[in-house]
């Protein structure tokens, strides 16, 4: 066997797209790829590239898209990019949820009503007060999430509530319990709430430490292991500077594999530390199908 462990893309059945590059809104302490308002490590994608990367993933057999940065709202376009990917596949969207317009709810509840595939949002709020959540996310965040999430429900859009674990897991079902009662008081009546493990790069390395050593993959581990579990066996992200293995990857030079689809389609070295977080708890980033049923 290999000394470097290495993941095959089985199928190219997700494709990410960067819209907003690393330029968001807030300013995350525990960011893997380090997003604020002055990052511009990586840009926008234009709805000329996204439509150009749509025909050719198309071909490729692409079933999922997902739109990520950064803050996609942030991006002009996102609402025109997601009416046209939704015609093709189911579509989610992740967002801090703090910039939400109703005109932009509008247009996307009516494309959802006449799309056979489903939309999907993704809100990130990592607690369910403000005490929890604002001094990683800042000042006045959960207000603002928490208002955006009331706005999804009155267009009944039913978000996935994202948080990323900076308790003790042993606090996960009072910290989640409590979260359902403060969603339902904002209009949510039966939410949905993922918790995601943490990811010691970017800025969630300063904020704590970086990985060890020993957490690395190693070929043994891969030993009848359902590479499946792997974001990077069946996925790849488009950024504005080509083609990566994943969307948590994008800061490291190896993890870029091309300018098109066709050239991303390589098997990956799993060498990174965010590598053995994703082969702890599987496809953290992906959601499970989502296409509509035909009626």
């Amino acid at each position: 066997m290999s000394a470097v462990p290495v993941a095959p893309l089985a199928s190219l059945d997700e494709l990410w797209f960067q819209v907003s590059g690393t330029l968001c809104n807030l300013k995350c302490e525990h960011c893997f790829i380090s997003c604020s308002p002055t990052n511009d490590s990586f840009g926008y994608l234009s709805l000329d590239r996204v439509m150009q990367l749509l025909e050719e993933s198309i071909a490729q057999g692409v079933k999922e898209y997902y739109f990520t940065g950064g803050e996609p709202f942030l991006n002009r376009d996102l609402v025109p990019m997601v009416e046209q990917v939704l015609q093709v596949g189911a579509v989610t969207v992740l967002t801090n949820g703090t910039v939400l317009k109703t005109d932009w709810l509008k247009r996307l509840r009516a494309v959802d009503q006449s799309s056979r595939y489903s939309l999907e949002f993704r809100v990130s709020i990592d607690g369910p007060t403000p005490e929890m959540n604002d001094p990683i996310r800042g000042e006045r965040s959960f207000e603002r999430a928490m208002q955006g999430v009331s706005l999804m429900c009155e267009y009944n859009f039913l978000p996935i509530i994202t948080m990323t674990r900076t308790w003790d897991e042993a606090d996960d079902e009072q910290i989640l319990g409590q979260f359902r009662e403060v969603l339902k008081q904002h209009g949510y009546a039966r939410p949905r709430l993922k918790v995601l493990p943490r990811l010691k790069i970017g800025a969630e390395a300063q904020r704590t430490a970086g990985y060890n050593q020993f957490e690395r993959i190693t070929p043994q581990m891969m030993e009848g292991f359902d590479v499946s579990q792997l974001l990077c066996n069946h996925s790849r992200v488009a950024t504005d500077k080509g083609i990566y293995v994943c969307p948590i990857l994008i800061d490291s030079p190896a993890a870029r594999l091309g300018e098109t689809l066709q050239e991303s389609q390589v098997d990956f070295p799993l060498v990174d530390g965010a590598c053995y977080t994703c082969y702890q708890y599987g496809s953290i980033c992906a959601n499970p199908s989502s296409k509509k049923m035909e009626a």
